[in-house]
């Protein structure tokens, strides 16, 4: 199920030029309807449901499917983002509540490796990934023989 923009939770970013969602959406298919001042995903098939959307969203009106992994069947799953953590609360077919929190960035911001400490001094085009032999506990060359 693609997003979907409650309109009666959906404020359009207090009537800013472009809203959060607009802002955050990897594939730019929330769009504003300026005569309503309301957001709403304009291509639906298009959809990655990656959830952008709905954990930037402040008012809360943009909803997706949970994921079979953490959200059942019948289930609905809502963020709540403060400025260091989202706070997952899952609402059960019978009722129950299950609230999860994660932390935003585990690093600070513009400190992340995104190689974790590898380098790489070899041909991009060879077979072995440069991280590979580390990842699987063996030696470079006792790989493939």
């Amino acid at each position: 199920m693609p997003s979907f923009v409650n309109p009666e939770k959906c404020d359009g970013c207090k009537a800013l030029d472009k809203t959060a969602c607009q802002y955050i959406c990897p594939n730019d298919l929330m769009t504003l309807d300026k005569e309503t001042m309301k957001a709403f995903n304009l291509e639906p098939d298009m959809c990655w449901e990656c959830y952008s959307c709905v954990k930037i969203c402040p008012t809360q009106a943009i909803e997706v499917r949970g994921y079979a992994d953490f959200c059942p069947m019948g289930a609905t799953v809502s963020p709540m983002r403060s400025t260091d953590s989202i706070m997952w609360t899952v609402k059960f077919r019978n009722g129950m509540l299950k609230r999860f929190k994660f932390p935003i960035r585990t690093t600070p911001e513009g400190q992340a490796d995104p190689a974790a400490g590898y380098t790489f001094d070899g041909d991009i085009n060879d077979e072995i990934l440069f991280n590979e032999p580390d990842c699987i506990g063996t030696d470079l060359f006792t790989l493939g023989g």
